[in-house]
């Protein structure tokens, strides 16, 4: 039993299973954007369905980055450590780990609804293909943005079996608030990714422009967020959930300098984790109560 669960443990550490605190708070908002009060359309099933899809769908995309990057990852210095590069599990392993993630992510959508299986192929195609973006262009922090984007727009889907303009822009929020900490993230490669020929937005601009890019993005957040809570309706405890989370944009990119960017971690994980969270139970409790 022991050697089981040591098991477990290596593939939840290879899937930063932590990390999923960045997309499933989007997702929750748009299941309960979805649901009109009074209308019956929440159920238990249907959560438990779109909870086990995130799970399933950021297992695979997680799962089959750490296996395209396994031979990049065991040149960085950062990342030879992680599972692959050290030895923890072999590349067929997380192959096979990837392939029922996919498997399982599919009969789900189809339990879901039509919609949600057609499109589950697409959504796939998307969050395996961002593993390779990096070998091609300096863009590929805005495929991750895209992958992630898909969240709350597939949990509105998996209620109504459409896209609405409120979700939409929630996943636009998404999308530029996720690809622009990438940004932030991806400097402690900008050398690195330069010597292996790897493209990013760092390694292309440098340090300081990198980081005004990411600025940029962000900023563009803040006014998203003023459109999202007009056209979903909501109110005061909405924008104070809003505020918050426009506050921890700015104080990520406080405490990272060009010329220092020991407090990177802090920036990426705490600042964003903390982040979605507040967001997501300040916009929840404004459309429920």
């Amino acid at each position: 039993m022991k050697k089981f669960f040591d098991r477990g443990a290596k593939y939840l550490s290879l899937v930063k299973f932590s990390h999923t605190i960045f997309a499933m708070p989007f997702a929750l908002i748009g299941l309960f954007l979805a649901i009109e009060p009074g209308s019956g359309a929440f159920t238990w099933r249907l959560l438990v369905l779109i909870l086990c899809a995130m799970v399933f769908a950021r297992n695979s995309a997680m799962g089959f980055n750490r296996w395209a990057d396994r031979k990049i990852d065991a040149r960085n210095p950062r990342t030879a450590k992680r599972e692959i590069p050290s030895a923890l599990l072999s590349p067929s392993a997380v192959l096979v780990f990837v392939i029922v993630n996919v498997v399982l992510f599919v009969i789900v959508a189809a339990l879901i609804n039509r919609l949600a299986l057609y499109l589950s192929v697409p959504a796939m195609i998307i969050l395996l293909g961002y593993s390779y973006l990096k070998r091609f262009t300096s863009l590929c922090h805005y495929g991750l943005g895209l992958a992630l984007s898909c969240a709350p727009a597939a949990a509105y889907i998996s209620v109504t079996g459409r896209l609405d303009y409120a979700p939409l822009i929630l996943s636009l929020i998404v999308f530029l608030w996720s690809s622009s900490f990438d940004i932030l993230y991806s400097l402690a490669d900008e050398e690195f990714d330069r010597s292996e020929g790897l493209h990013s937005i760092p390694g292309l601009l440098g340090r300081k422009r990198a980081m005004v890019v990411s600025a940029l993005g962000h900023a563009l957040v803040i006014p998203l967020l003023w459109i999202f809570g007009y056209s979903a309706g909501l109110g005061i405890v909405y924008i104070i959930g809003a505020a918050i989370f426009a506050a921890l944009l700015v104080y990520q990119h406080l405490i990272i300098k060009p010329n220092d960017i020991s407090r990177l971690n802090a920036a990426f994980f705490t600042a964003n984790g903390v982040a979605s969270v507040i967001f997501a139970v300040f916009t929840i409790a404004d459309i429920l109560f």
